[in-house]
């Protein structure tokens, strides 16, 4: 039923009609559904797509889907891949197919999007504590009783809070929580000791409006994190989970949930719970990493744990940002016609990788260029020889930090090796 949906509204997309609000489509194309100019295959270079154009490998894309399944089966992890990365249905559909357990969110606007798409099970890694929010939630868990919502709190207040909101919409269900274990002194959200954890655990057994299901945390969020941090910080949040077990918080579950995960440390969140003792149910030890399904060519290039253990894969960098050379005022400089309305620019800049020339296809390594700044619609490229690039020129950009890439496009082209457009990738932020 669930899966009939999520492909019907995913059909919806396809039907949608190709039009001004999407950049870079083929201007020849207006009119068309999505799912007809898909059907066309066009080449990205030559079929009328303008630039800038953002594209996504079809082949990278799968390589990533198929080897975060691989691993978290290898280590015995469930997945719960953070959708605030992408918020793209049709990705959230394949991660599914490629054994995730649900899909994480962040706010509930996002377990809207999630919902209307048929997503069935929502990790949301934060306190929800919007009235309205909550008097939606009570009405999904209401109708539709296969629907699972696991949420995080953090604070006594946000408890009351959650309470007061789910008795007034007179909920039928109570709402799934874990305990969020703050990462140290000076990370983000979530309780900041053992002591607090048990207080909140007490808390919520006191009211009958949320049902306390495990524990969790980001040790992304860890201060200076380093392996030896990490992996004490997610020792400490499985010893969480023994004492509130021990101390018979965790009744009448069918599993409890232990969970942690982004997309630096999986590999020390694999090691820590491989080696979680036996509870009073069976745990259900979740990771919640986002950024592979594209990966990136800055940021998560560096970080990504596959670094450290190359033995179990390595990820491909999914992005391109194509943008043409519009000016060329000196030998040493030159100007695309992509910017921070397209790019990515909160970590790093894009990195030039390759060039098409405009006057043949060919296309040769982008050897001697470098971005050095972005204005909002052109990046400013350093260039050591007056032969490097000429105007009409093509640059391939690889771009770092996928969460703030994805949310500059509404409609991304999937592209094959040889430029064929096999798909497009509707986003909603």
């Amino acid at each position: 039923m669930a899966g009939e949906r999520l492909a019907r509204e995913l059909g919806n997309l396809a039907d949608d009609r190709v039009d001004h609000r999407f950049k870079a489509l083929p201007p020849d194309a207006a009119g068309r559904t999505v799912g007809e100019l898909a059907a066309e295959r066009r080449n990205l270079f030559t079929d009328g797509f303008t630039t800038p154009v953002l594209a996504l490998s079809a082949e990278s894309v799968e390589h990533n889907l198929a080897l975060l399944e691989t691993y978290t089966s290898r280590h015995g992890l469930a997945f719960a891949p953070h959708g605030k990365t992408c918020m793209a249905p049709q990705l959230f559909a394949r991660q599914l197919a490629h054994g995730a357990w649900g899909i994480t969110a962040a706010v509930p606007h996002q377990a809207r999007v999630y919902r209307d798409f048929g997503i069935q099970r929502i990790f949301l890694a934060n306190e929800v504590v919007d009235a309205a929010a909550l008097r939606w939630l009570a009405g999904e868990l209401a109708a539709d009783p296969d629907f699972r919502f696991v949420c995080y709190v953090d604070s006594l207040r946000g408890i009351a809070l959650m309470d007061q909101a789910l008795r007034a919409a007179e909920a039928v269900r109570p709402v799934d929580v874990v305990i969020e274990l703050g990462a140290g002194e000076d990370a983000r959200t979530g309780a900041r000791s053992e002591a607090e954890c048990r207080e909140l655990a007490d808390a919520i057994a006191g009211v009958d409006t949320l049902r306390l299901v495990g524990v969790a945390g980001y040790e992304g969020e860890v201060p200076d994190a380093d392996h030896e941090r990490v992996t004490a910080w997610l020792h400490r949040l499985v010893a969480l989970a023994v004492d509130l077990d021990a101390s018979g918080r965790f009744t009448d579950l069918d599993e409890i949930v232990v969970s942690a995960g982004g997309s630096a440390w999986f590999d020390a969140v694999a090691e820590v719970f491989a080696g979680l003792p036996e509870l009073s149910a069976p745990v259900l030890k979740l990771l919640r990493s986002g950024a592979y399904v594209s990966h990136d060519d800055g940021h998560y290039r560096h970080l990504t744990p596959f670094n450290r253990v190359p033995e179990e894969g390595a990820l491909q960098p999914a992005f391109r940002l194509w943008a043409q050379v519009v000016s060329r005022p000196t030998p040493e400089q030159a100007f695309l016609n992509a910017g921070k309305r397209d790019a990515a620019y909160d970590l790093h800049l894009p990195q030039a990788q390759v060039v098409r020339s405009g006057r043949d296809g060919t296309e040769r390594p982008a050897a001697g260029l470098t971005v050095t700044g972005l204005s909002d619609q052109h990046a400013w490229v350093r260039t050591e020889h007056a032969g490097d690039l000429e105007v009409g020129d093509w640059v391939g950009l690889g771009l770092s930090h996928p969460c703030t890439s994805f949310d500059k496009w509404q409609l991304i082209p999937l592209v094959e090796e040889d430029g064929t457009v096999v798909d497009f990738i509707r986003t909603f932020f």
